[in-house]
């Protein structure tokens, strides 16, 4: 559903750099859940739920010969919609009122949030769950040419070094991808413009949105993804219609399988789940463990995807995509280190 934390950003969620501070380190690793320190709890269930939730969604896409994609994507903003509303109503979270000058402020974003989501079905539908998470890391490229050109905001040789080794990677990679899909490629590609036009359209609008909530503070991650789903239902419905799926939804084999069903829905929960999970792990750490364990997550995924989607490699592919990976990593450190 970029930088680390891109699935966050494809529920809905705030950025770790544009998250409400989180609480002091020292005091969160004070708590215990099961003798276990409640950072690494809290990490460790951000991280099966991101995995979870990108292998389910290949699965749902991929193996069951689905192809009414949007319906698919309909159903899990639905479901997200249903369970944040469900929390508010038993009190659990705090949903910002319904303010029509919030939503007509917030509709241009829900465009281009509608369009990452959707365009990274396709793509995860046409793609390898290995290559798939390589070059979505060209979103970083996207997003620090945009911060230079928009917000004249630099950085040092070693961001600039790691994002010509992210593009390396993935030149080599589709070089050798055994199982090379172009219309994936595109798709991806076209994800990675709305996950950085999403990521720096989102930082204006929050500052503009202080002045309008009930607190006249910036809207809150559970209200973020509860608008977010909810405004982009008559969106994909109008995408339904426009693709045929009102027609072909209800020939579709794959409704008659139970373990697509089952897929389904738990991918539809883990959507919601990981609201709570990325939000719990970013209270009991900082930004930065944050998003370095969010690019780390993507290695098991990708070795798991492999695996588990019986992909065709190579030695060279494989390599590639290690090292585009291992520059993700990078990334984020070199981004977040101080300016000398």
């Amino acid at each position: 559903m970029a930088l680390p934390g891109e699935k966050d950003v494809e529920k809905g969620l705030l950025r770790p750099e544009y998250a409400r501070e989180p609480k002091p380190v020292a005091a969160a690793d004070a708590r215990r859940i099961m003798g276990l320190p409640v950072h690494v709890v809290s990490g460790a269930a951000y991280c099966v739920a991101s995995a979870s939730m990108v292998l389910l969604n290949k699965a749902a896409l991929s193996s069951f010969d689905f192809n009414s994609t949007t319906s698919l994507l309909f159903f899990q903003c639905l479901v997200c919609v249903i369970l944040v509303k469900t929390a508010d109503l038993l009190g659990f979270v705090t949903l910002e009122p319904w303010n029509m000058k919030i939503i007509q402020a917030w509709f241009p974003v829900n465009l281009i949030f509608v369009g990452m989501i959707w365009t990274s079905f396709f793509a995860l539908k046409n793609l390898g769950v290995p290559m798939a998470t390589v070059l979505k890391n060209l979103t970083n490229l996207f997003v620090i040419g945009g911060d230079y050109f928009f917000y004249n905001k630099t950085y040092g040789s070693a961001v600039w070094l790691t994002l010509g080794l992210m593009m390396l990677s993935a030149v080599c990679g589709a070089a050798t991808d055994l199982a090379f899909n172009l219309t994936g490629y595109f798709w991806q590609l076209i994800n990675c413009m709305f996950t950085a036009a999403y990521s720096l359209y989102l930082r204006g609008v929050m500052d503009r949105l202080v002045g309008l909530t009930v607190n006249k503070t910036r809207l809150d991650e559970f209200s973020m993804v509860f608008y977010n789903n909810l405004l982009s239902l008559p969106l994909l419905l109008i995408l339904i219609w426009q693709g045929g799926e009102f027609d072909s939804l209800a020939q579709e084999p794959a409704l008659q399988n139970p373990y697509f069903l089952t897929a389904a829905l738990a991918s539809s929960l883990l959507a919601f789940c990981i609201s709570f999970a990325s939000l719990w792990f970013l209270s009991s750490t900082t930004a930065t463990t944050y998003s370095l364990v969010g690019s780390l997550n993507k290695i098991p995924v990708a070795l798991i995807g492999l695996v588990a989607f019986n992909v065709p490699w190579s030695p060279q592919n494989l390599l590639s995509i290690l090292v585009g990976l291992g520059a993700g990593v990078i990334f984020v450190r070199a981004k977040q280190a101080p300016p000398k």
